[in-house]
């Protein structure tokens, strides 16, 4: 199965409660810090549901 790293790169101050949650299930907590998750729909939502605080390498 594919992986792809997602990796945060900009603060949770100011999101809604929806969207941390979205990066802590992402297994996100600090700025720069990178994950290797497997490439599904259910990873690629919650990708698109915080797109503008992650960086997607494939």
């Amino acid at each position: 199965m594919e992986k792809i790293k997602v990796r945060l790169v900009r603060s949770l101050i100011g999101c809604t409660p929806q969207q941390r949650k979205c990066v802590a299930a992402l297994g996100l907590r600090k700025i720069r810090q990178e994950n290797e998750l497997p490439k599904n729909e259910s990873t690629l939502g919650q990708i698109a549901a915080v797109c503008h605080l992650v960086e997607v390498v494939e």
